[in-house]
């Protein structure tokens, strides 16, 4: 009955829904720019080349986008995950909202592992929604008071206001590295007794280690090709290029050694 809950096509409809309303609303300001620039001033050229430089800049982050849809799809298929990014949301929001919500459920394995059951995969949808409501309804109230007492501190030690972004983004970044490094995987209890790892990919071992080692080493070699070759349209691509090299070696590593790739020592 639930076997293709995933891909209904009233989720679908959602989707179809949500993007139509997204690309209307672009236009709809869009146009309203074109028609208060021509009101002050601006030339149809000048006008031509910020929509075209607006539309390149925005291709690094739909790369980025995409890559985190593809994560997403082996636990939650392919639509929830395009309506959630379709709207507002990175992979630094929705992989760990995906997996808090699927750990509160007493699941194993994190986004490595298929979500069969329907109320788990809308409790996960609530809280990747609810998660991304709560801003929208805090910075029209406080951001204003938030940025006046940032600019305060900047204005006082800019070291300082450089150390709290630097530590925000480590810790950040440690949140996806521990899990790589320690996650535990889901286990399975033979008849034996034994314990064995369930699902390959979803606990620490070879597979993550890779990726965090393969992801690191891309992300240096393309800021280092920026900054010796002056290649800045480099550098907003250089995440997602990252991303999508080191998905490429997974696959390879997968395919090549599937043995090897196969050894976790967490689960």
């Amino acid at each position: 009955m639930f076997q293709d809950f995933k891909s209904d096509p009233f989720l679908f409809m959602i989707a179809v829904g949500v993007i139509v309303f997204v690309i209307a609303q672009s236009l709809f300001f869009l146009l309203r720019a074109m028609k208060r620039g021509k009101e002050i001033g601006l030339s149809r050229e000048t006008m031509k080349n910020t929509i075209s430089s607006s539309a390149l800049f925005s291709i690094a982050p739909a790369i980025s986008i995409a890559v985190t849809v593809l994560v997403l799809s082996v636990a939650l298929g392919y639509v929830l995950p395009w309506i959630r990014l379709s709207v507002i949301g990175a992979i630094q929001y929705e992989v760990p909202a995906a997996e808090a919500a699927i750990d509160a459920a007493g699941l194993s394995g994190g986004i490595g592992r298929d979500i069969s059951d329907p109320k788990t995969f809308t409790a996960i949808a609530w809280v990747m929604s609810l998660g991304c409501i709560l801003p929208l309804i805090l910075i029209p109230i406080i951001l204003k008071k938030v940025q006046s007492k940032v600019s305060g501190t900047v204005n006082k030690n800019a070291k300082w206001a450089d150390l709290m972004s630097a530590a925000a983004f480590i810790g950040l970044i440690s949140a996806f590295l521990g899990r790589g490094i320690a996650g535990i995987g889901e286990v399975q209890i033979t008849e034996s007794g034994e314990k064995i790892n369930a699902v390959i990919g979803d606990g620490a071992g070879v597979l993550s280690i890779t990726a965090i080692v393969s992801s690191i080493v891309f992300m240096l070699l393309l800021t280092l090709l920026n900054k010796k070759l002056q290649w800045k349209w480099l550098e907003a691509f250089a995440m997602p290029f990252s991303m999508l090299l080191s998905i490429g070696v997974i696959v390879l590593l997968n395919t090549v050694a599937p043995d090897l790739a196969a050894i976790e020592w967490r689960y």
